[in-house]
């Protein structure tokens, strides 16, 4: 793209102008966009990657990151991506499945959905810490990880069953 050149000018000619006017009419409302062929089970819902493409993502990087934490103490090349995802694990994946619990409908920007993951995740994960404080385990790693783990796959599949329940609302209508 050419300095000062608009968009519908670099778009023009490549059938792109088309895909801008209709992204245009969607994000105005004035297009609804339908699944011609929706689920209409939940293992539908939940092995179809277009909607449930964040849940395996999710449930992925829960893995990966139980993964990388209880083997970074025999390889020590392994550090910096366990910093990475437990940074994500902790600060990140609490808060957003549990947005996608409370909102299946996705009335959220993607910035209000950040936003509000991040903020609802430093809000859950003291209070787990102060769950686990008054429990026999104790605040140490392996306890932390299978609550956090715990906590994160509940939140997912309970914002896939919502999500579910969505689907087949729309269904019905």
């Amino acid at each position: 793209m050419k300095s000062g050149e608009t968009l519908e000018e670099f778009a023009g000619g490549r059938g792109l102008k088309k895909i801008l006017e209709a992204y245009r009419d969607w994000v105005e409302g004035n297009l609804v966009i339908e699944d011609p062929d929706p689920p209409r089970t939940f293992p539908e819902v939940a092995f179809r990657l277009d909607y449930s493409l964040w849940f395996w993502t999710v449930i992925s990087m829960t893995a990966v990151t139980l993964i990388l934490v209880l083997s970074s103490d025999s390889c020590q090349c392994l550090t910096p991506l366990r910093y990475f995802f437990g940074s994500i694990f902790v600060l990140f994946l609490p808060g957003y499945t549990l947005v996608r619990a409370l909102y299946p409908r996705r009335e959220l920007s993607p910035i209000e959905e950040l936003a509000l993951s991040i903020g609802l995740s430093l809000a859950v994960v003291p209070l787990v810490g102060l769950v686990l404080n008054y429990t026999p385990f104790g605040i140490r790693l392996t306890p932390v990880l299978a609550s956090l783990s715990i906590l994160v796959a509940l939140q997912s599949l309970i914002g896939l069953y919502r999500e579910y329940v969505v689907v087949r609302e729309n269904l019905s209508s």
